[in-house]
């Protein structure tokens, strides 16, 4: 059997962080979250690209755009949405997820998921906080491996693996 996974750490790959400026006092938190995870992982600042969207809506497109230009290892999107009291919400969160999915599955790129889908400003901000209990950290984290194993994967010649 053999065993292939991303590693922790990521010195010299390229990261595009997708962030959406509404409900920035979240999402500010949560870039900052993403940030420290990168850092922790080797990932030198010049190598991470801080690209702005007005809303969550606009995230999918832009990161299938920095995806594209294959500049990026991987894309980490942060935004943040609240349940109000229309369906709005819920049409948003929906399409935004499955926007991701598609530009990652178009792509080739990993895309890791950092949009919240809250029901208050307070659960907004308590997935905001510090350390690991941030969503941006862990998104990026997870941006990370993914980055690492698709470089695994893609060294892997066929009829055998050899990494």
């Amino acid at each position: 059997m053999h065993l292939l996974e991303g590693s922790g750490k990521a010195r010299g790959a390229r990261f595009a962080l997708v962030v959406s400026r509404y409900h920035d006092f979240v999402t500010d938190r949560l870039q900052a979250g993403a940030l420290a995870a990168l850092d922790e992982a080797e990932v030198l600042p010049d190598d991470v690209a801080v690209i702005k969207v007005p809303g969550a809506f606009e995230i999918p497109l832009a990161a299938q755009r920095a995806a594209e230009t294959g500049q990026f290892d991987a894309v980490v999107c942060l935004g943040c949405l609240i349940r109000g009291g229309t369906p709005h919400f819920e049409y948003i969160a929906s399409a935004v997820a499955q926007g991701i999915t598609s530009a990652a599955a178009a792509s080739g790129v990993p895309m890791a998921f950092g949009v919240l889908t809250t029901n208050s400003v307070e659960e907004a901000l308590e997935r905001a906080g510090s350390g690991s209990s941030n969503k941006g950290w862990e998104a990026a984290r997870a941006a990370v491996e993914m980055a690492t194993l698709i470089k695994k994967l893609g060294r892997r010649a066929a009829p055998g693996i050899h990494v």
